[in-house]
């Protein structure tokens, strides 16, 4: 462990020196890799710095007990203090995933039910706006497709933090793919029986262009259309919206919200980029045996991941076992305790060496 912490405080004073040349910064995409490793790596180096300090200063402080009662109990606080300095930087060691200071794309898709099902898709986008806002993130909308109540039968976002941070978007969002699964009365229901549907999410790291994802223009289907707003609205006199189907995979993207078709390739481009990479890493993994987490991508409801249960207001996420009564306060965007929970057993599951 002391090497591979010598290495990163290395590492760390290298970047520091790096990024304070003005000329790093004249590759942008460069300067901004740089960044996020600075960044990732700060919170290793401040606790390592904090547990040197602590046993200089224990050192000190035993040196002197023997004259001054006060040194004596700052030495039984220190020696109070040092352990749960260790076992943080034990935890900071942890591999990390590379992600985790990245922005994501996140999409949702009504599945089973209907169109309570989009109504319910709607209301996952209203929730995870309103957490963006708490995290002081920045949403933007790509694409979607209205439904006749007002609900989503898809639609993708981006959401961005404003800064980089070593536990960026994606540290928080990464574990919300899967089937997300609502039990209430729909309001097309007039027995005022209680129903059950269910809407996918996917979560995908916005990626940088990377040299093991590259398309080829002649894998590319494109075709281009008349961006539309809530209700089916034009909102753009001209066919602006762009689709882009990889046709290899499958994989289907498209954005209107940019003003050109210029720009709406280029931030489907982009999408597809984040999109091919992630399936790149997960089957990677999968050649490796790797055990981490897969996104599900049906929509179907026996395949959740977590319940929102209306009449009893509990959500539930089952792959933790948490369950909380304050459905009204989750879906205005209070996810913390949530998305703590899934950190929580993810960091249990490294600390265990799965």
């Amino acid at each position: 462990m002391s090497q591979s912490l010598d290495s990163l405080l290395a590492e760390y004073d290298e970047l520091e020196k790096k990024l304070a040349d003005p000329s790093v910064h004249a590759d942008q995409a460069g300067a901004r890799k740089l960044g996020k490793r600075y960044a990732q790596l700060g919170p290793i180096v401040k606790t390592a710095r904090e547990i040197e300090q602590a046993r200089s200063d224990l050192g000190a402080a035993k040196e002197l007990a023997s004259e001054d009662q006060s040194f004596a109990d700052e030495a039984k606080q220190i020696e109070e203090q040092l352990p749960r300095l260790e076992e943080k930087l034990t935890e900071l060691l942890l591999p990390r995933d590379p992600h985790d200071a990245d922005d994501v794309l996140l999409e949702i898709k009504s599945g089973e039910g209907g169109e309570e099902s989009a109504l319910f898709a709607g209301d996952l986008l209203r929730m995870y706006t309103r957490y963006a806002e708490r995290q002081g993130w920045k949403v933007e909308m790509l694409d979607g497709t209205d439904s006749d109540l007002g609900g989503f039968k898809d639609v993708t976002v981006a959401i961005k933090a404003k800064t980089t941070t070593p536990d960026g978007v994606w540290s928080r969002l990464k574990w919300e793919g899967g089937v997300h699964r609502v039990q209430r009365v729909p309001v097309t229901e007039s027995q005022g029986r209680i129903h059950t549907s269910a809407a996918g999410v996917l979560v995908f790291p916005e990626t940088e262009e990377t040299a093991e994802v590259e398309i080829d223009e002649k894998d590319l289907r494109i075709d281009v259309y008349r961006s539309s707003g809530k209700g089916g609205q034009s909102v753009n006199t001209t066919d602006s919206a762009v689709r882009i189907t990889h046709l290899p995979t499958g994989i289907v993207v498209s954005c209107q919200n940019e003003r050109s078709q210029l720009q709406n390739k280029a931030r489907a481009m982009q999408v597809l980029q984040s999109r091919l990479a992630a399936l790149h890493e997960e089957q990677k993994a999968q050649e490796q045996s790797d055990a981490r987490r897969t996104q599900i991508r049906t929509v179907d409801r026996s395949e959740r991941v977590r319940t929102y249960n209306f009449p009893e207001s509990r959500i539930s996420d089952h792959r933790v076992g948490y369950k909380a009564h304050n459905l009204d306060q989750v879906l205005d965007g209070d996810l913390d305790a949530v998305v703590d929970a899934l950190a929580a057993a993810d960091r249990a599951e490294r600390l265990a060496g799965r």
